[in-house]
């Protein structure tokens, strides 16, 4: 029971699929929860079932303290997944500064338990070994809420802001907590020459701004795709990218010969 808890605070899962052959494990953009990302769960056919990665601080975990650091992030996620993650294939996807969280889950997976996605599918997020992302790591991040729309613009890259003042604040303060959540993370390119062996999917809007992702090739021994879609940093909401990239990530995920 307490397992089952664990789990239902994590991921939400709007459609379990018993008999699938691989699990898309999606991890949200700064400031945001499960409502997009889960919902590619009815989406995806009967082989693939999605796992959207919900933070404390949101949603049905309103009450918890956000986490404290991305290291406290990437153990609860491991922890509460890691019999799932060992029973059948799963794959990543992350956008943004999900992006950064579900690679530092792929490091320690791989680092820990020699567990390794079939696919990482990438988007919107600077590689981890480029100077971009050391540089948006070392911004010091503003108190005032007025700021926020900077440090929106650091991490979030071009989107459309709430109308809402509630919502706005809500959105506000989550996001402050992953900007801040992402600053914990460190990744050493020295620790592990190349961490990971499956392929690398790239994914960007062409109206975001410019996310240094070349890096990614250096990160895998697998093959490192790049694919530019039209929009901006939300690229991933538009109904006709949405259905290029379910396409795109079962095709890839049934080529990874499971």
């Amino acid at each position: 029971l307490v397992f089952f808890l664990e789990m239902e605070k994590l991921v939400a899962c709007v459609q379990k699929k018993p008999d699938a052959v691989c699990r898309l494990i999606c991890f949200p953009w700064a400031g945001s929860g499960t409502s997009q990302l889960a919902q590619w769960g009815k989406l995806f056919n009967d082989s693939i079932e999605v796992f959207c990665i919900r933070l404390p601080g949101r949603e049905t975990r309103l009450e918890e303290p956000f986490a404290k650091d991305m290291t406290s992030v990437v153990n609860e996620i491991t922890s509460v997944l890691l019999k799932q993650l060992k029973e059948k294939p799963f794959a990543f996807f992350g956008h943004s500064f999900g992006t950064y969280m579900s690679f530092a889950v792929a490091l320690h997976l791989k680092e820990k338990y020699g567990l390794e996605p079939v696919h990482l599918f990438m988007s919107a997020a600077h590689s981890p070994n480029s100077a971009a992302y050391l540089a948006v790591k070392s911004i010091v991040l503003p108190d005032g809420h007025n700021d926020l729309l900077a440090i929106m613009e650091i991490l979030g890259g071009n989107f459309e802001l709430p109308h809402d003042e509630d919502v706005w604040r809500d959105t506000a303060r989550t996001f402050k907590e992953d900007a801040r959540l992402f600053q914990t993370f460190s990744f050493e390119t020295t620790e592990m020459n190349v961490p990971f062996s499956c392929d690398v999917t790239y994914f960007c809007g062409s109206d975001d701004k410019i996310y240094d992702a070349k890096g990614w090739r250096e990160l895998t021994s697998g093959d490192t795709s790049f694919y530019e879609l039209p929009g901006d940093h939300l690229y991933l909401l538009k109904p006709c990218n949405e259905s290029f990239l379910i396409k795109h990530i079962t095709r890839s995920i049934e080529n990874a010969s499971l």
